[in-house]
This record gives C-alpha cells, sequence and structure tokens, in this order.
C-alpha cells in the first residue's frame, strides 16, 4: 500500500535504498547501472560525498532564507562559479528549483524585457515542433511535443512551431548541410515576418533535443544562422539547455560548440546533480541592465527562489567537475560510446540512427531500417526495452512520439560523468540485449 501518486497508478516499483558511484541499489540488493542518471539528472552518480557533506554543513548554518530580504554567502559563491563555467555574455544567475520553472521564468524575463525596452507588443514565442521545455503551462505552452500538450490543448496559449533540425528524418535527399541549415533559418524569417516582428518576443528552442525527439544535435551552423534571423528582428535567442548543460555535451553549456551565446539560457537537471533541486536562468547583461533602467525589479520570483542549501550543493558540483576534470571524462567516455554503439548497431535491421554529443546520446527504433518506417505505437517497444534493460541491471531513458508526437520509439542514454571504459562496455551490451529481446517479445 502506497499514498504517494506515483507516474504510474497502479504500477509496483521497487525500492531504491543505496547507491555506488552510477549504480542503484535496490531493497533486494540489486544493481543496476543507471545509464540515464535518472533523468539525465544524477551526473555525479549516487555517492558523491563531498556534495552531500556541503549540503549537511548549509544546512546546519543558513539552509533558507527568503530572497526578496536577503543573500547569503552560498548563493553568491555558486553564482559567481557558475558565471565562470560558462561562455563570456551571460552573466547573471537567477537560481530556481527546476527546469520548468526556470523555462517559465525564462519567457516572462523576455517579456519585461521588451515592456521595458518600449516595445509591449512582443508577446509571442516561436519554437519548433517535437520540443519539450517543461511540463507547467507556460513551458509547456512553448513545446511542441503533440502528446505533452494533447490534454490542455484548450487552455494554453496561442503558439507558432518551426520545424525541428531533425536531419535523420527531415534533411532533403541532396540536400547539402548548408543549404538544409539555410531553409530552416528562412523558415523562421517566414515566421516572424507572419506574425509581425513586432509582435516576437523570442525564439525558444533546446541546443540539443532531448526526451522528445531521442537526442537531436544541432547540424553544424545551424543555431549561427537561427541567431542571426534573431538578431537582424530584435527577437531574443532563448536556450533549452535544462538537459544538455551542466557538462552534459562536453563542454559546459552545449552552445559553446555551436558558435552561439544566447540572450538567455536555462540550465537545470545536472546543475545540483539530484542531491538538491537546483536550476537557473543565465541572463545577458544587455537584458539585466535594460530591467534595472526601469522598473527596477524583475517581476517574478518563487519561494525557493536562490535556496541556500542547494546553492551550496550547485557549487560543490561545480568545484567536482572542475577538480576532478569531468568535461574531459565526459568527452572521452562519450567518444567510446559513440563508437561503441556505432560498432553494436551499425548494421541492426530495428535501429535507424544513433546521435548525440558528449554523455548525451539518442538511438532512434525503426521497424524497417531502409525505408525508416516506425514501429506501431500499440507495440509500446519502448517501454518493453525499458522492462527489458531493468531485467538486466540497467536504467536507460526511453520515449515514444519521437517522429512526430504520436509515432517513433527511442532510448536515452545520459549516464554519469563518472562512467569508467568498463562501464561504457556494459551499458552497450545490457541495452543490445534488452533491444532484442524487447522486440522480440512484441512481434
Amino acid at each position: 500500500m502506497t499514498n504517494v501518486m506515483r507516474r504510474l497508478l497502479g504500477r509496483e516499483y521497487p525500492v531504491a535504498v543505496g547507491g555506488d558511484g552510477p549504480y542503484v541499489i535496490d531493497a533486494a540488493g540489486r544493481r543496476y547501472l543507471d545509464a540515464a542518471s535518472g533523468a539525465g539528472v544524477s551526473c555525479l552518480g549516487h555517492s558523491a560525498t563531498r556534495v552531500a557533506d556541503a549540503i549537511a554543513a548549509q544546512a546546519h548554518t543558513m539552509p533558507y532564507l527568503y530572497n526578496a530580504y536577503f543573500t547569503t554567502d552560498a548563493v553568491e559563491r555558486f553564482a559567481e562559479a557558475l558565471v565562470a563555467a560558462t561562455p563570456a555574455g551571460l552573466d547573471w544567475v537567477y537560481p530556481g528549483s527546476g527546469g520548468s520553472e526556470s523555462m517559465d521564468g525564462a519567457l516572462k524575463l523576455a517579456l519585461q524585457f521588451h515592456n521595458e525596452n518600449g516595445e509591449p507588443g512582443r508577446t509571442r514565442f516561436i519554437s519548433r515542433r517535437q520540443s519539450y521545455h517543461g511540463c507547467t503551462i507556460g513551458a509547456l505552452g512553448v513545446s511542441g511535443n503533440l502528446i505533452r500538450r494533447s490534454l490542455f490543448e484548450g487552455f494554453l496559449p496561442p503558439h507558432h512551431f518551426v520545424s525541428p533540425c531533425y536531419a535523420y528524418r527531415e534533411q532533403s535527399s541532396g540536400e547539402t548541410e548548408a543549404e538544409y541549415v539555410r531553409r530552416l533559418a528562412d523558415e523562421l524569417e517566414d515566421a516572424i515576418i507572419q506574425l509581425g516582428p513586432e509582435n516576437v518576443a523570442g525564439f525558444v528552442a533546446e541546443t540539443v533535443v532531448g526526451a522528445t525527439a531521442g537526442c537531436i544535435p544541432p547540424v553544424p551552423g545551424y543555431f549561427q544562422a537561427i541567431q542571426a534571423v534573431c538578431q537582424k528582428y530584435g527577437v531574443l535567442l532563448i536556450l533549452d539547455e535544462i538537459l544538455a548543460g551542466a557538462g552534459r555535451c562536453g563542454t559546459y553549456l552545449a552552445c559553446e560548440q555551436d558558435g552561439v551565446v544566447p540572450d538567455i539560457a536555462v540550465v537545470a537537471k545536472g546543475l545540483g546533480a539530484g542531491y538538491q533541486p537546483l536550476s537557473a536562468i543565465l541572463v545577458s547583461d544587455r537584458i539585466v541592465a535594460t530591467l534595472a533602467g526601469g522598473r527596477g525589479f524583475f517581476f517574478h520570483g518563487h519561494t525557493y527562489n536562490c535556496h541556500a542549501t542547494a546553492a551550496a550543493a550547485g557549487l560543490a558540483v561545480l568545484q567536482e567537475i572542475e577538480e576532478q576534470d569531468l568535461l574531459a571524462n565526459v568527452r572521452r567516455q562519450g567518444e567510446l560510446l559513440r563508437d561503441s554503439l556505432t560498432d553494436k548497431f551499425n548494421q541492426h535491421p530495428h535501429i535507424g540512427d544513433v546521435r548525440g554529443r558528449g554523455l548525451l546520446f539518442g538511438i532512434e527504433l525503426v521497424a524497417d531500417r531502409e525505408s525508416k518506417e516506425p514501429f506501431a505505437p500499440e507495440r509500446m517497444v519502448w517501454n518493453a526495452i525499458q522492462t527489458a534493460a531493468m531485467d538486466s541491471g540497467l536504467l536507460c531513458y526511453p520515449g515514444f512520439g519521437t517522429v512526430d508526437g504520436t509515432q517513433g520509439d527511442h532510448i536515452l542514454l545520459a549516464p554519469p560523468f563518472i562512467i569508467t571504459e568498463a562501464q561504457v562496455g556494459e551499458i552497450v551490451d545490457k541495452l543490445a540485449s534488452a533491444i532484442d529481446r524487447a522486440i522480440a517479445g512484441t512481434a
């Protein structure tokens, strides 16, 4: 019997009682290699003593203060370290406690910026099909995933979606990457013109698309072309780095590899490594200066913004990443994982695409490799793979609706930054076995 309203009502869950590096241990003593870091969160694994000690020390000193009245040393040091870790141009930090919450804040920040800047009519946002920016109403309103929107569509604000940068399915045969980028940039420009540039506040995009479409990195030059369009029309570029940021892709922000610095970025998940709920809006000086010269404050706030104990955890996570040189391990093990997945699935009849960046990878499943035809949704291949993987002692992050929000299956891998070469091999071997058993079992 439980009083917990679980994700899947009526399903029994194993009870986790401990962690050992990248492994989760349940009450029966079974060990699971967490190849998903929960949901891309536990980047330091499940036994990072230094972070736990930092939380305990802060909780004994000053666990929480309302940020309308005080700041704390923990928050100040965390913000300073976070700015130092990110590209020049994002000089301000607004700490929160979750990605959806901070995405809502980013949207409100963009709206207030334009209002303070004398353009109050800029109230529309453009984002991409198959995107997902959070489960709160504001964040869901700019998310382009059909299945997540479906129950709440009547309450969501009107929105304009453009095509994702999804080369595996949407780059035309014979179309070069440069031509594909130009087509997508032109589509965004057409959307801005259609809505009226004076009405558009921002363009919102995941730097690397996460859970809805199975880790889609942009093709080279995409975000530079998109940023040029945004700057041409005074539209803010808002990048969702909730999953892809905080070192997950091998640089602290994924957009560093794309040669752009956004006006606003949202970071969460790995920011607190799961030891505390933590997120942050990273903001350019231009936006903060405009607010400071107007009302003088950001018209937004949550009770737990700038939470001192969460900030202490975030600082400890940043210190661990730097002192252990974990971004180098992300890049090193990420290359090994890419090569191992490619070798294992290169000729697999039901693996259409292996893609990713750093330690964030997606594997798109297909009924037919040549035609790219997805499995029928009712087969629930994604769910069968998750079950088979757990039976083998592997945790992965499956998804459905990969192609269009309804059709398609994928598996997301986002293992902790601390994994070793041997554990990469364990991930690939156990996943390959789970995929084959699941597909055979759902035929």
